[in-house]
C-alpha cells in the first residue's frame, strides 16, 4: 500500500523543494510532421508532405524537463558543440526556463540532433546526427568543473547520470562524480547503457530495462522468471553495492529490489497499467526522473515503484517525447491511495 491522499499530497509538494544535477548525453530531438496518401514512384518508401517542424530538448535534456513539470528545479551538466544546433539547443533551454550555467561548448563535437518523421501520427523514420566518441581530456575536465562547481553552489539533493552512449559519461567523467557525490554524501540515481554498466559503484538507484540488464551483466534472462530477475539484481547488490535497483519491463511494469544494511530486502513487482500506447519515446527519462525525486524524498521501494510505473505509462500516451504531467500523476496516484 501506498501513503494516504493527505501524504501523498505533501510528498508531491516537497518535489518543489528539491535541486537536481543531472549530467549525461543532452540532444535535440527535431521532428517533421506531415501526411502521407502516396509512395514514392522512386521507391517502394512512403511520401511524407511536411507541414510542421519542432525541435524539442531530449535526452538528459527531457529528464531535466521532466523534473521541471514536477516542481523540482534541475540544473542540466553536459557538453554540447559549438555549432548553429548548439546554439538552438541553448535557446531551448531558456525558452523552457533552464539554468544553461552547466553546459559546457566543445569545438571537438558536434551537438547531437535526433531527428524524426511523423506520417499519419506514427513515426516512419529517425536520422540521428551525431560525435558518440569519448570526451577529449580537455572536455572532460570542463564537465567535471562545470558538476563541481553545481554541487558547490546549488545545494543539491540528488544527482541523476543519465547514460545514451553518446560519449559525455566516460569512466573517468563518471568515476570522478561519483567520487565528488560520495564526499558529499549526494544519492546518485543512474539510467545506463551497456558501455559504462560496470562503472557505478555505490550508488543509490540504478534503472536499467531488461535488455540494458541483460547486456550490462551478459546474462540470458526471461521477462517472465522473476527467480532469474532477482539473480541478476543480485549481482548488482553484491558486485557493485547498488541499494535500490529499479528494472522497466515495458508491458510487464517495473520490478523494484532494495537492499540496505541492516534490513530486510524488499522486493516489488508492480504490473503495467493498461493504456492507449501511442509512443515509447522518453518514457525511461520520466521513470527515472520521478524516480530520482522520491529517492531524495526517502520513499518506500513501493511508492517509488508505484508512482514511477504511473509516470511512465503516462508519457506513453502521447506521440514524441513529452514530459509527465504532475496533475494527472498526482490524480493517478491518489486513485491508488489507502484513504
Amino acid at each position: 500500500m501506498i501513503r494516504n491522499r493527505q501524504e501523498i499530497k505533501k510528498l508531491f509538494e516537497a518535489f518543489g523543494n528539491l535541486n537536481v544535477l543531472v549530467a549525461g548525453d543532452v540532444m535535440i530531438d527535431a521532428y517533421l510532421w506531415g501526411k502521407v496518401d502516396r509512395i514514392s514512384p522512386e521507391a517502394p518508401v512512403p511520401i511524407v508532405s511536411v507541414h510542421r517542424r519542432e525541435s524539442l530538448l531530449g535526452g538528459a535534456a527531457n529528464v531535466a524537463l521532466n523534473l521541471k513539470a514536477l516542481g523540482a528545479n534541475p540544473i542540466l551538466c553536459s557538453v554540447i558543440g559549438d555549432d548553429t544546433r548548439g546554439n538552438e539547443f541553448l535557446e531551448l533551454l531558456k525558452k523552457e526556463g533552464l539554468d544553461t550555467s552547466g553546459i559546457c561548448r566543445s569545438s571537438q563535437r558536434i551537438t547531437t540532433t535526433k531527428f524524426r518523421i511523423i506520417g499519419n501520427k506514427a513515426q516512419m523514420l529517425r536520422v540521428d546526427e551525431e560525435i558518440d566518441t569519448d570526451l577529449n581530456s580537455a572536455d572532460t575536465e570542463n564537465l567535471i568543473e562545470s558538476v563541481t562547481s553545481t554541487i558547490n553552489k546549488k545545494g543539491i539533493d540528488v544527482i541523476i547520470l543519465q547514460d545514451y552512449n553518446k560519449g559525455i559519461l566516460t569512466f573517468t567523467t563518471i568515476s570522478r562524480i561519483l567520487a565528488e557525490a560520495k564526499r558529499k554524501k549526494i544519492p546518485v540515481a543512474v539510467d545506463p547503457k551497456k558501455a559504462n554498466f560496470d562503472a557505478y559503484h555505490g550508488i543509490a538507484l540504478f534503472k536499467p530495462n531488461l535488455k540494458e540488464l541483460r547486456e550490462g551483466l551478459k546474462m540470458d534472462i526471461d521477462q517472465g522468471n522473476t527467480s532469474q530477475l532477482l539473480n541478476a539484481i543480485d549481482k548488482l547488490h553484491e558486485d557493485q553495492y547498488v541499494e535500490t535497483v529499479l528494472t522497466t519491463l515495458s508491458e510487464a511494469g517495473v520490478l523494484v529490489s532494495r537492499l540496505k544494511e541492516g534490513e530486510p530486502r524488499e522486493v516489488v513487482n508492480i504490473p503495467a497499467h493498461l493504456r492507449s500506447i501511442a509512443d515509447v519515446s522518453g518514457a525511461g527519462d520520466t521513470v527515472i526522473s520521478v524516480a530520482a525525486l522520491c529517492l531524495a524524498l526517502g520513499t518506500t521501494a513501493h511508492e517509488l515503484a508505484v508512482i514511477s510505473n504511473l509516470a511512465g505509462g503516462l508519457v506513453c500516451e502521447h506521440i514524441g517525447v513529452v514530459p509527465v504531467n504532475k496533475e494527472k500523476l498526482l490524480s493517478e496516484t491518489l486513485a491508488l491511495s489507502k484513504s
